[in-house]
């Protein structure tokens, strides 16, 4: 049977149908959880910096926890961004206002859970994402200096805890397809998921950090990242083939990996245009140099420690609080 890709043209985030078009995909995807059903959103919030074009768009996570919320889910969102924590981020692109009124908790991913390795080894991913009985998966459409496109299948990454994503760019980077391989890996070893790709506004010329806006205007879906990927790769003109993470899906022959497999019962690939979109020029080895490294982790530290204090001063501004 092919796999739905459910594609649709969204002009930007403050469109008035965003909220019934989100609930619409995520529907149409099979993501129907019973009341009670404890469901993991998991966006794209990799760092407090540039978060307007570098995470999921808070309109976009909010029109999926208000659907989830209107299924009489329990809704948790977190994430593991490389920079920083998950309220830390959340509180600074804002996401944490776009989700006030909404019945939805804000997690730090912590207590890893060691998960097996195909080519030896294993890594520790979140036992909050691991044991969610539904995860529904927001990446944010955009290029990436190593791995070429940042999209639903590489966004679970995201549930590999704090520096352990850093040391396994060392650890596996410059070893064949260790990386790409550790990557799917950890992606099937999620609960049942559902995907929805905020592809408004995308990310072009370099990423996933600091590249430049591109006006896309797309939301997709499907209960498939890998045909998600693969739809969003022929919108390119790009297959499988092309890009590292598509190689591994075809190497181990994953449902999804070839277009032939997906059908498209709203728009298709083709029906979405983009001129002068710039994938990077070349792609830069995935294991960091020593230095980038180094820099990194102590950036990582710095911005953590901010966030923690941040947090604690606003606990106690509440603890403090005389109510009338």
């Amino acid at each position: 049977m092919p796999i739905d890709v459910f594609l649709t043209h969204a002009p930007q985030y403050g469109w008035p149908e965003l909220a019934t078009t989100v609930g619409s995909l995520l529907e149409r995807c099979g993501c129907r959880p019973a009341p009670g059903t404890r469901v993991l959103v998991k966006p794209n919030l990799v760092a407090p910096f540039n978060a307007a074009l570098t995470c999921t768009h808070p309109a976009v996570l909010r029109a999926a926890c208000a659907y989830l919320a209107d299924c009489g889910t329990k809704v948790s969102v977190g994430d593991s961004p490389a920079f920083g924590t998950a309220k830390t981020v959340a509180s600074r692109g804002g996401h944490v206002q776009a989700l006030k009124g909404l019945p939805v908790q804000l997690v730090n991913f912590s207590s890893p859970r060691q998960i097996p390795l195909s080519l030896g080894g294993s890594i520790g991913v979140a036992r909050a994402a691991l044991e969610a009985e539904l995860l529904v998966n927001i990446p944010r459409f955009k290029v990436h200096d190593q791995m070429l496109l940042t999209l639903a299948v590489k966004n679970t990454f995201g549930c590999v805890i704090g520096f352990r994503k850093a040391w396994a760019h060392q650890t596996h980077g410059e070893k064949g397809n260790r990386f790409e391989s550790m990557l799917l890996d950890v992606h099937l070893a999620m609960p049942p998921m559902v995907h929805l790709m905020d592809g408004i506004l995308a990310m072009h010329r370099c990423g996933p950090a600091k590249g430049n806006a591109y006006p896309l205007g797309l939301l997709g879906a499907s209960a498939s990242a890998v045909a998600l990927d693969t739809a969003l790769y022929a919108l390119l003109g790009l297959d499988c083939a092309d890009v590292p993470l598509g190689q591994e899906a075809l190497a181990r022959k994953l449902p999804g990996a070839t277009l032939t497999e997906a059908a498209f019962p709203l728009s298709a690939p083709g029906d979405f245009a983009v001129p002068g979109f710039e994938l990077p020029r070349a792609l830069a080895p995935v294991a960091f140099k020593p230095s980038r490294f180094f820099t990194g982790r102590m950036k990582s530290l710095y911005v953590r420690l901010c966030g923690l204090c941040g947090e604690r001063k606003t606990q106690g501004e509440r603890k403090n609080t005389v109510q009338p």
